[in-house]
């Protein structure tokens, strides 16, 4: 099998593969070809690549010559014309949002897998890159909101008094969430969580956060984890003791997303207007909306003295770690579909497989992303 790693484009610093993941390849009877400067903005040289068995190439003979195409952000227009009918595109392409991009795939027949939809089971946690990604997203988003903020997140005892601590209210304990309620805490904040899965509460706890309850939410197994839609009295509920612990926060941390849906709205302008001059609000949801009413995707905005920072890719802000992250999700998947000899072998009986396969041979073959398009 030849895999070929193409360089990102746009701001995005990260690398699906670094040199170290590539030689993991190799060493499974894989050739890869790395496009020139694939790898520089992560700090990975194409002198890196090559001592490690790879070859540097262009970007259309990587197009021309891969039986497997690999990168982080979904295709430009112009690469869905360059691929071909014959070769696997994996990526993390969101198909439960852009559904044109696979109907593209679908009208030219191309085998597609999104990495964003592997399922999350125990089995699957070690190619999870939406967990990887969200710890790198929680840490950083604490670390910013830290380093804007006008006062100390831990307390001081100082001969001109004492310096209370930060108060971090954190909407959403999912990987994302429960990553920033630590970071919060070795800094020595105070912390608040919010989140509809009361089976996160114990892990909250743990942690040192103090999970706040707000009784008669819906939680659905079948979910496999995720937050799942909830009944209009629930939500009011939930808002109002939003609203009352965001007034007295210094930082609030936005990570509540719903898969294949907009971002619920958490804090409405009210509830911001609400809050403490000087008080920062980093939205981990802008992509989708945002939790919060005043987010604008990748801008920061200050309304009333309260900065909103809508931030949806801070793993290219640590781009060493986040593509060894990335890339060693990426490995342990494809081990499931590379072959003794180093050969692709798409076993679609194996429910990860099956599960992330997006498109085939002019068939949708995932269950989720079916359902959204068939109701389109």
């Amino acid at each position: 099998m030849i895999l070929g790693l193409l360089k990102e484009y746009g701001t995005e610093t990260r690398v699906a593969l670094l040199p170290e993941t590539v030689k993991a390849f190799i060493d499974l009877k894989v050739e890869v070809l790395v496009e020139k400067d694939a790898g520089n903005l992560a700090f990975a040289s194409d002198a890196d690549y090559l001592a490690v068995g790879a070859k540097i190439v262009s970007r259309p003979e990587v197009f021309d010559k891969s039986e497997v195409l690999l990168q982080i952000q979904p295709p430009t227009a112009d690469d869905t014309e360059k691929i071909k009918a014959t070769q696997v595109w994996i990526s993390a392409f969101n198909p439960l949002w852009e559904t044109e991009l696979v109907k593209i795939f679908l009208t030219k027949g191309i085998t597609t897998f999104s990495l964003d939809l592997i399922p999350r089971t125990s089995r699957a946690q070690a190619m999870d890159i939406l967990s990887s990604m969200a710890t790198v997203s929680g840490y950083m988003a604490v670390l910013e909101a830290a380093s804007k903020l006008p006062t100390f997140f831990p307390m001081f005892m100082t001969a001109a008094g004492t310096i209370r601590p930060a108060n971090v209210l954190i909407l959403g304990a999912g990987v994302a969430g429960l990553q920033a309620i630590a970071t919060s805490r070795k800094l020595g904040a105070q912390v608040q969580v919010f989140d509809v899965r009361s089976a996160v509460k114990e892990e909250v706890l743990s942690l040192g956060g103090k999970f706040v309850e707000v009784e008669g939410a819906t939680e659905d197994k079948a979910a496999g984890g995720y937050a799942v839609e909830q009944t209009e009295e629930f939500k009011k509920k939930q808002q109002q003791a939003i609203n009352d612990h965001a007034a007295k926060a210094n930082v609030v941390i936005c990570t509540a997303q719903i898969p294949g849906r907009k971002a619920p709205l958490l804090l409405p302008t009210h509830a911001v207007e609400a809050m403490k001059p000087g008080s920062v609000i980093i939205d981990l949801a802008a992509s989708s909306g945002g939790n919060c009413e005043l987010t604008k995707d990748n801008e920061t905005v200050v309304h009333k003295g309260v900065t909103i920072i809508g931030q949806s890719n801070y793993p290219a802000q640590k781009p060493i770690d986040a593509s060894r992250m990335f890339g060693k999700n990426v490995q342990n998947f494809m081990k499931l579909i590379i072959g003794e000899e180093g050969e692709l072998t798409l076993n679609f009986e194996d429910d990860i497989v099956k599960g992330t396969c997006i498109t085939h041979k002019g068939e949708l073959y995932n269950e989720r992303v079916k359902s959204i398009i068939e109701k389109a």
